[in-house]
Protein backbone atom coordinates (compact mmCIF):
# COMPACT_ATOMS: atom_id res chain seq x y z
CA UNK A 1 0.00 0.00 0.00
CA UNK A 2 1.53 3.13 -0.81
CA UNK A 3 1.83 6.06 1.86
CA UNK A 4 -0.84 8.45 2.71
CA UNK A 5 1.08 11.22 2.15
CA UNK A 6 3.01 10.32 -1.26
CA UNK A 7 4.66 13.00 -2.91
CA UNK A 8 3.31 15.72 -4.77
CA UNK A 9 3.12 14.59 -8.12
CA UNK A 10 1.18 11.45 -6.86
CA UNK A 11 -1.60 13.84 -5.23
CA UNK A 12 -1.86 15.72 -8.57
CA UNK A 13 -2.47 12.77 -10.19
CA UNK A 14 -5.21 11.52 -7.91
CA UNK A 15 -6.79 15.07 -7.85
CA UNK A 16 -6.71 15.18 -11.97
CA UNK A 17 -8.94 11.79 -11.46
CA UNK A 18 -11.06 13.25 -9.36
CA UNK A 19 -11.59 15.84 -11.74
CA UNK A 20 -11.89 14.27 -14.63
CA UNK A 21 -14.68 15.76 -17.13
CA UNK A 22 -15.75 13.98 -19.97
CA UNK A 23 -16.58 16.88 -23.32
CA UNK A 24 -19.98 16.10 -22.54
CA UNK A 25 -20.38 16.80 -19.09
CA UNK A 26 -18.22 19.96 -19.36
CA UNK A 27 -20.66 21.24 -22.26
CA UNK A 28 -23.13 20.62 -20.05
CA UNK A 29 -21.48 22.40 -16.92
CA UNK A 30 -21.70 25.57 -19.58
CA UNK A 31 -25.63 25.74 -20.25
CA UNK A 32 -24.63 23.89 -23.65
CA UNK A 33 -26.53 20.60 -23.19
CA UNK A 34 -27.54 18.68 -26.26
CA UNK A 35 -28.53 15.09 -25.10
CA UNK A 36 -30.92 15.28 -22.25
CA UNK A 37 -33.39 12.14 -20.60
CA UNK A 38 -37.11 13.28 -20.88
CA UNK A 39 -38.31 15.63 -18.11
CA UNK A 40 -40.18 12.47 -16.78
CA UNK A 41 -36.63 10.51 -16.31
CA UNK A 42 -35.11 13.35 -14.60
CA UNK A 43 -37.62 13.84 -12.06
CA UNK A 44 -37.04 9.98 -12.19
CA UNK A 45 -32.77 9.94 -11.57
CA UNK A 46 -33.73 12.60 -8.71
CA UNK A 47 -35.74 10.64 -6.86
CA UNK A 48 -33.54 7.73 -7.35
CA UNK A 49 -30.53 9.84 -6.17
CA UNK A 50 -31.86 11.16 -3.31
CA UNK A 51 -33.76 8.09 -2.27
CA UNK A 52 -30.08 5.58 -2.17
CA UNK A 53 -28.62 8.36 -0.40
CA UNK A 54 -30.88 8.82 1.96
CA UNK A 55 -31.09 4.61 2.50
CA UNK A 56 -27.16 5.17 2.89
CA UNK A 57 -27.05 7.66 5.50
CA UNK A 58 -29.81 6.20 7.81
CA UNK A 59 -28.09 3.01 7.64
CA UNK A 60 -24.94 4.64 8.73
CA UNK A 61 -26.66 6.27 11.32
CA UNK A 62 -27.94 2.87 12.44
CA UNK A 63 -24.89 1.17 12.62
CA UNK A 64 -23.11 3.33 14.50
CA UNK A 65 -25.74 3.35 17.07
CA UNK A 66 -25.40 -0.19 17.34
CA UNK A 67 -28.07 -1.79 14.86
CA UNK A 68 -26.58 -5.37 14.25
CA UNK A 69 -27.06 -5.37 10.37
CA UNK A 70 -23.87 -7.30 9.65
CA UNK A 71 -20.78 -6.25 7.14
CA UNK A 72 -22.09 -3.28 4.91
CA UNK A 73 -20.12 -1.31 2.17
CA UNK A 74 -22.15 1.99 2.01
CA UNK A 75 -22.48 3.47 -1.74
CA UNK A 76 -22.68 7.19 -0.86
CA UNK A 77 -20.60 9.23 -3.26
CA UNK A 78 -21.17 6.91 -6.04
CA UNK A 79 -25.10 7.15 -6.94
CA UNK A 80 -24.88 8.94 -10.54
CA UNK A 81 -23.38 5.68 -11.67
CA UNK A 82 -26.21 3.27 -10.66
CA UNK A 83 -28.97 5.58 -11.72
CA UNK A 84 -27.22 6.93 -14.91
CA UNK A 85 -26.89 3.32 -16.12
CA UNK A 86 -30.46 2.22 -14.73
CA UNK A 87 -31.96 5.23 -16.42
CA UNK A 88 -30.94 3.53 -19.73
CA UNK A 89 -32.57 0.58 -19.10
CA UNK A 90 -35.83 -0.75 -19.31
CA UNK A 91 -37.91 -2.67 -16.67
CA UNK A 92 -36.85 -5.91 -18.10
CA UNK A 93 -33.40 -5.61 -18.50
CA UNK A 94 -30.85 -6.84 -15.63
CA UNK A 95 -28.50 -5.65 -13.80
CA UNK A 96 -25.49 -7.64 -11.32
CA UNK A 97 -24.01 -6.06 -8.65
CA UNK A 98 -20.96 -5.96 -6.09
CA UNK A 99 -20.42 -6.30 -2.28
CA UNK A 100 -21.17 -2.34 -2.62
CA UNK A 101 -24.70 -3.09 -3.82
CA UNK A 102 -27.31 -1.00 -2.06
CA UNK A 103 -27.60 1.89 -4.96
CA UNK A 104 -27.41 -1.21 -7.56
CA UNK A 105 -30.43 -2.35 -5.60
CA UNK A 106 -32.31 1.17 -5.14
CA UNK A 107 -31.96 2.37 -8.99
CA UNK A 108 -32.80 -0.71 -10.38
CA UNK A 109 -36.24 -0.75 -8.45
CA UNK A 110 -35.69 -3.08 -5.07
CA UNK A 111 -38.19 -2.22 -2.54
CA UNK A 112 -36.38 -0.25 0.32
CA UNK A 113 -38.76 -1.67 3.11
CA UNK A 114 -37.33 -4.90 1.77
CA UNK A 115 -33.98 -3.85 1.96
CA UNK A 116 -34.19 -2.12 5.29
CA UNK A 117 -35.91 -5.67 6.70
CA UNK A 118 -33.09 -7.73 4.81
CA UNK A 119 -30.21 -5.89 6.72
CA UNK A 120 -32.37 -6.13 10.38
CA UNK A 121 -32.32 -9.89 9.41
CA UNK A 122 -36.06 -10.22 9.80
CA UNK A 123 -38.42 -12.42 7.48
CA UNK A 124 -40.20 -10.09 4.95
CA UNK A 125 -36.27 -8.85 4.25
CA UNK A 126 -35.52 -9.31 -0.02
CA UNK A 127 -33.97 -12.68 0.81
CA UNK A 128 -36.26 -13.59 4.50
CA UNK A 129 -33.30 -12.71 6.15
CA UNK A 130 -31.15 -15.45 4.33
CA UNK A 131 -28.83 -12.57 2.90
CA UNK A 132 -28.01 -9.96 4.23
CA UNK A 133 -26.40 -6.83 2.62
CA UNK A 134 -23.81 -8.82 0.13
CA UNK A 135 -26.52 -11.17 -1.12
CA UNK A 136 -29.90 -8.78 -1.46
CA UNK A 137 -31.22 -10.18 -4.88
CA UNK A 138 -34.90 -9.17 -6.42
CA UNK A 139 -35.40 -11.27 -10.03
CA UNK A 140 -38.79 -9.58 -10.49
CA UNK A 141 -37.38 -6.40 -11.26
CA UNK A 142 -34.05 -7.68 -13.15
CA UNK A 143 -31.90 -7.57 -10.12
CA UNK A 144 -29.50 -10.42 -10.88
CA UNK A 145 -27.89 -9.99 -6.83
CA UNK A 146 -25.35 -8.28 -4.98
CA UNK A 147 -22.27 -10.59 -4.97
CA UNK A 148 -19.58 -10.72 -2.57
CA UNK A 149 -17.33 -12.34 -4.84
CA UNK A 150 -14.93 -9.67 -6.51
CA UNK A 151 -15.87 -9.42 -10.06
CA UNK A 152 -18.20 -12.41 -10.30
CA UNK A 153 -21.35 -10.72 -10.73
CA UNK A 154 -20.38 -9.67 -14.08
CA UNK A 155 -20.15 -13.38 -15.12
CA UNK A 156 -23.89 -13.76 -13.81
CA UNK A 157 -24.61 -10.72 -16.40
CA UNK A 158 -23.51 -12.09 -19.23
CA UNK A 159 -24.81 -15.29 -18.33
CA UNK A 160 -28.33 -13.89 -18.79
CA UNK A 161 -26.90 -11.59 -21.49
CA UNK A 162 -26.55 -15.15 -23.62
CA UNK A 163 -30.07 -16.38 -22.66
CA UNK A 164 -31.41 -13.19 -23.98
CA UNK A 165 -29.50 -14.02 -27.42
CA UNK A 166 -30.62 -17.75 -27.78
CA UNK A 167 -34.19 -16.57 -26.81
CA UNK A 168 -34.12 -13.97 -28.88
CA UNK A 169 -35.49 -11.04 -26.79
CA UNK A 170 -34.25 -7.06 -26.78
CA UNK A 171 -33.08 -7.61 -23.26
CA UNK A 172 -29.69 -6.14 -22.17
CA UNK A 173 -27.74 -7.30 -18.84
CA UNK A 174 -25.20 -4.42 -17.27
CA UNK A 175 -22.43 -5.62 -14.80
CA UNK A 176 -21.20 -3.20 -12.25
CA UNK A 177 -17.31 -4.14 -11.06
CA UNK A 178 -14.88 -1.81 -9.18
CA UNK A 179 -11.70 -0.66 -10.56
CA UNK A 180 -9.94 -4.00 -8.59
CA UNK A 181 -12.49 -5.93 -9.87
CA UNK A 182 -11.67 -4.78 -13.42
CA UNK A 183 -7.99 -7.29 -12.74
CA UNK A 184 -10.05 -10.33 -11.63
CA UNK A 185 -9.42 -12.92 -14.27
CA UNK A 186 -12.89 -13.80 -14.68
CA UNK A 187 -13.94 -10.35 -15.81
CA UNK A 188 -11.72 -10.42 -18.53
CA UNK A 189 -12.68 -13.96 -19.36
CA UNK A 190 -16.18 -12.64 -19.65
CA UNK A 191 -15.53 -9.90 -21.72
CA UNK A 192 -13.48 -11.99 -24.16
CA UNK A 193 -16.68 -14.61 -24.03
CA UNK A 194 -19.68 -11.68 -24.51
CA UNK A 195 -17.10 -9.84 -27.38
CA UNK A 196 -16.76 -13.13 -29.41
CA UNK A 197 -20.87 -14.19 -28.91
CA UNK A 198 -21.80 -10.16 -29.49
CA UNK A 199 -24.20 -10.36 -26.65
CA UNK A 200 -25.87 -7.86 -25.32
CA UNK A 201 -24.12 -6.54 -22.22
CA UNK A 202 -22.50 -3.20 -20.69
CA UNK A 203 -19.60 -3.28 -18.80
CA UNK A 204 -19.38 -0.76 -16.03
CA UNK A 205 -16.72 -0.27 -13.77
CA UNK A 206 -16.94 2.25 -11.06
CA UNK A 207 -13.94 3.61 -10.53
CA UNK A 208 -13.89 4.96 -6.94
CA UNK A 209 -9.69 5.10 -6.81
CA UNK A 210 -9.01 2.35 -4.60
CA UNK A 211 -9.60 -1.36 -4.04
CA UNK A 212 -10.23 -1.67 -0.07
CA UNK A 213 -6.93 0.67 0.59
CA UNK A 214 -4.90 0.17 -2.49
CA UNK A 215 -4.96 3.08 -5.11
CA UNK A 216 -5.89 2.75 -8.62
CA UNK A 217 -2.45 4.35 -9.50
CA UNK A 218 -0.43 1.87 -7.95
CA UNK A 219 -2.21 -1.68 -9.26
CA UNK A 220 -3.70 -0.94 -12.36
CA UNK A 221 -0.71 -0.57 -15.43
CA UNK A 222 -3.19 1.62 -18.19
CA UNK A 223 -4.35 4.85 -17.75
CA UNK A 224 -7.71 4.01 -18.36
CA UNK A 225 -9.45 1.01 -17.61
CA UNK A 226 -11.53 2.17 -20.34
CA UNK A 227 -8.76 1.24 -22.80
CA UNK A 228 -8.67 -2.58 -22.24
CA UNK A 229 -11.89 -2.09 -24.29
CA UNK A 230 -9.83 -2.61 -27.13
CA UNK A 231 -8.82 -5.70 -26.44
CA UNK A 232 -11.85 -6.86 -27.11
CA UNK A 233 -12.60 -5.28 -30.49
CA UNK A 234 -15.45 -3.11 -28.06
CA UNK A 235 -15.72 0.39 -27.51
CA UNK A 236 -14.61 1.75 -24.07
CA UNK A 237 -15.77 5.33 -22.69
CA UNK A 238 -14.21 6.86 -19.76
CA UNK A 239 -17.15 9.03 -18.19
CA UNK A 240 -18.05 11.52 -15.48
CA UNK A 241 -19.18 8.85 -13.01
CA UNK A 242 -19.96 12.39 -10.40
CA UNK A 243 -22.47 13.54 -13.37
CA UNK A 244 -25.59 11.36 -14.08
CA UNK A 245 -26.68 12.87 -16.87
CA UNK A 246 -23.36 12.05 -18.79
CA UNK A 247 -23.37 8.56 -17.30
CA UNK A 248 -26.65 8.34 -18.48
CA UNK A 249 -25.86 9.29 -21.73
CA UNK A 250 -22.82 7.11 -22.50
CA UNK A 251 -25.43 3.64 -21.00
CA UNK A 252 -28.13 4.68 -23.68
CA UNK A 253 -25.73 5.18 -26.42
CA UNK A 254 -24.37 1.20 -25.58
CA UNK A 255 -27.67 0.07 -24.30
CA UNK A 256 -28.94 0.67 -28.26
CA UNK A 257 -25.77 -0.81 -29.74
CA UNK A 258 -26.38 -3.99 -27.60
CA UNK A 259 -29.95 -3.78 -28.60
CA UNK A 260 -29.14 -3.81 -32.38
CA UNK A 261 -26.94 -7.15 -31.52
CA UNK A 262 -23.89 -5.25 -31.92
CA UNK A 263 -22.39 -6.75 -28.69
CA UNK A 264 -20.94 -5.43 -25.63
CA UNK A 265 -19.69 -2.15 -24.69
CA UNK A 266 -17.26 -0.99 -21.28
CA UNK A 267 -17.92 2.40 -19.87
CA UNK A 268 -15.57 3.44 -16.74
CA UNK A 269 -17.13 6.23 -14.43
CA UNK A 270 -15.14 8.05 -12.59
CA UNK A 271 -16.22 8.54 -9.08
CA UNK A 272 -15.97 8.16 -5.40
CA UNK A 273 -17.06 6.70 -2.11
CA UNK A 274 -17.46 9.18 0.80
CA UNK A 275 -16.65 6.50 3.20
CA UNK A 276 -14.53 3.60 4.11
CA UNK A 277 -14.24 0.34 2.72
CA UNK A 278 -16.55 -0.86 4.59
CA UNK A 279 -18.01 0.39 7.87
CA UNK A 280 -14.98 -0.01 10.55
CA UNK A 281 -12.24 1.35 7.65
CA UNK A 282 -10.61 4.73 8.75
CA UNK A 283 -9.89 6.20 5.31
CA UNK A 284 -7.37 8.67 7.08
CA UNK A 285 -4.50 5.46 6.34
CA UNK A 286 -4.94 5.95 3.02
CA UNK A 287 -6.70 8.68 1.48
CA UNK A 288 -5.36 12.62 1.83
CA UNK A 289 -8.04 15.08 3.51
CA UNK A 290 -7.63 17.63 0.38
CA UNK A 291 -8.99 14.77 -1.78
CA UNK A 292 -12.25 13.28 0.17
CA UNK A 293 -13.11 17.12 0.12
CA UNK A 294 -12.03 17.58 -3.82
CA UNK A 295 -14.58 14.84 -4.29
CA UNK A 296 -17.41 15.78 -1.85
CA UNK A 297 -17.15 19.40 -3.59
CA UNK A 298 -18.20 17.79 -6.74
CA UNK A 299 -21.25 15.58 -4.86
CA UNK A 300 -23.55 14.22 -7.50
CA UNK A 301 -26.92 14.89 -6.04
CA UNK A 302 -25.91 18.78 -5.86
CA UNK A 303 -24.23 18.80 -9.33
CA UNK A 304 -27.70 17.41 -10.94
CA UNK A 305 -29.86 19.51 -8.82
CA UNK A 306 -27.59 22.77 -9.82
CA UNK A 307 -27.68 22.02 -13.80
CA UNK A 308 -31.71 20.74 -13.98
CA UNK A 309 -32.31 23.97 -11.83
CA UNK A 310 -29.83 26.02 -14.22
CA UNK A 311 -31.29 24.88 -17.09
CA UNK A 312 -34.83 25.50 -16.18
CA UNK A 313 -35.45 21.68 -16.64
CA UNK A 314 -37.17 20.85 -13.41
CA UNK A 315 -37.95 23.16 -10.05
CA UNK A 316 -36.81 23.75 -6.88
CA UNK A 317 -40.17 23.04 -5.54
CA UNK A 318 -40.30 19.36 -7.65
CA UNK A 319 -37.13 18.76 -5.83
CA UNK A 320 -37.40 19.52 -2.34
CA UNK A 321 -40.98 17.37 -2.42
CA UNK A 322 -38.61 14.47 -4.05
CA UNK A 323 -36.15 14.81 -1.00
CA UNK A 324 -39.19 14.59 1.85
CA UNK A 325 -40.78 11.88 0.21
CA UNK A 326 -37.83 9.82 0.59
CA UNK A 327 -37.13 11.13 4.20
CA UNK A 328 -40.49 9.38 5.18
CA UNK A 329 -40.02 6.65 2.78
CA UNK A 330 -36.69 5.82 4.89
CA UNK A 331 -38.63 5.94 8.05
CA UNK A 332 -41.30 4.20 6.97
CA UNK A 333 -38.74 1.19 5.71
CA UNK A 334 -37.17 1.52 9.28
CA UNK A 335 -40.15 1.65 10.95
CA UNK A 336 -41.35 -2.11 8.87
CA UNK A 337 -38.37 -3.39 9.75
CA UNK A 338 -38.10 -3.13 13.09
CA UNK A 339 -42.02 -4.19 13.50
CA UNK A 340 -41.35 -7.34 11.39
CA UNK A 341 -40.94 -10.75 13.15
CA UNK A 342 -37.69 -12.73 13.26
CA UNK A 343 -36.77 -16.32 11.63
CA UNK A 344 -37.81 -19.01 13.37
CA UNK A 345 -35.79 -22.29 13.56
CA UNK A 346 -37.76 -23.85 11.12
CA UNK A 347 -36.92 -21.30 8.38
CA UNK A 348 -33.64 -22.96 8.30
CA UNK A 349 -35.17 -25.62 6.23
CA UNK A 350 -37.30 -23.51 3.90
CA UNK A 351 -36.10 -21.90 0.29
CA UNK A 352 -33.26 -23.43 0.49
CA UNK A 353 -33.43 -25.76 -2.75
CA UNK A 354 -36.02 -25.81 -5.68
CA UNK A 355 -38.51 -28.31 -5.13
CA UNK A 356 -38.15 -31.43 -7.54
CA UNK A 357 -41.72 -31.37 -10.42
CA UNK A 358 -43.64 -34.37 -10.59
CA UNK A 359 -42.07 -37.25 -11.64
CA UNK A 360 -38.49 -36.22 -11.33
CA UNK A 361 -35.76 -37.74 -8.43
CA UNK A 362 -35.73 -35.50 -5.36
Amino acid sequence: MLSRGGCSQEKAGKLQRLTHTSSNSASRAAGLAQNLPSREKLLWMYERLTLIREFEERLKWLVETGVPVGAVHYYTGQEACAVGVCAALEPGDWIASTHRGHGHCIAKGVEVHRMMAELYGKTTGSNRAKGGSMHITDVRVGMLGVNPIVGMGVTHAVGAALSAKVRKTSQVAAAFFGEGGASIGAVHEAMNLAAIWKLPVLFVCENNGYAQATPVEYAVSVRRIADRAAAYSMPGVTVDGQDAIAVWEASAAAVERARRGQGPSLIECMTYRYYGHHQGDDTGRYRPREEEQSARDRDCIRRFREQTLDQHLLTATELDAIEAANRKKIDEAVAFAESSPLPQPADLFTHVYVPARDGEQK
